[in-house]
């Protein structure tokens, strides 16, 4: 006569696999797509950065769209170490910065604050993006986005206001950030298309 077994009490409650938190699998395979995501915003950057038309001491590029994307689509932590990345390379004499110029008289020039506002502006991005995703992923993309020029332009004024340039602060304020606002707008949304169609891509994959 076969037992009576209660399975429940007879099989340890075990959760399954993919439910366990931090398993050892997960870990690689994040940290390498955030690697190669990181390696691929960097190499955006080192394209687009030379790209630049001569508008007075701030010239117009197209480098806040990586910026914006980096935090989107990273961690803060790798966000700011991508566009770290693309900051040494400049400075170590790598032609990446506007109009392929680089090295360190550029970076402590009066657009160096710029630069050093792409690391902090991604960082502070990616962290906007990570606190709001929970929420809404669209509020999330926007706040980030914001967040980051922000971020870019807070460093790039301050530094011509109270670094080597001593450029006026209102001055600088009305001449170096106010006329590219609405530009970088425009960049940073073609970013939040661009984000979420890669997500939905790796989604999809």
């Amino acid at each position: 006569m076969p037992l009576d077994v209660d399975a429940s009490v007879s099989a340890p409650d075990t959760p399954a696999e993919s439910e366990r938190p931090g398993l050892a699998p997960s870990r690689p395979r994040s940290r390498t797509r955030n690697l190669v995501a990181a390696g691929l915003v960097a190499a955006i950057m080192t394209v687009l950065g030379p790209v630049a038309i001569t508008a007075g001491t701030v010239p117009v590029t197209l480098q806040v769209f990586p910026v914006v994307l980096a935090a989107l689509l990273l961690p803060a932590e790798w966000a700011a170490g991508a566009m770290a990345v693309y900051v040494v390379l400049g400075a170590i004499g790598v032609p990446v910065y506007a109009h392929g110029t680089a090295g360190l008289g550029q970076l402590l020039g009066p657009t160096g604050g710029f630069l050093i506002g792409f690391i902090a502006g991604a960082g502070a991005g990616g962290v906007a993006e990570g606190a709001l995703r929970r929420v809404s992923h669209v509020a999330a993309d926007v706040a980030a986005a914001a967040v980051t020029i922000v971020a870019v332009y807070a460093c790039g004024w301050a530094w011509l206001a109270f670094g080597p340039a001593h450029v006026d602060a209102v001055k600088a304020l009305v001449l170096y950030v106010a006329p590219f606002i609405a530009p970088d707008a425009v960049k940073a949304g073609v970013a939040i298309l661009v984000a979420v169609a890669v997500r939905r891509g790796i989604a999809q994959a």
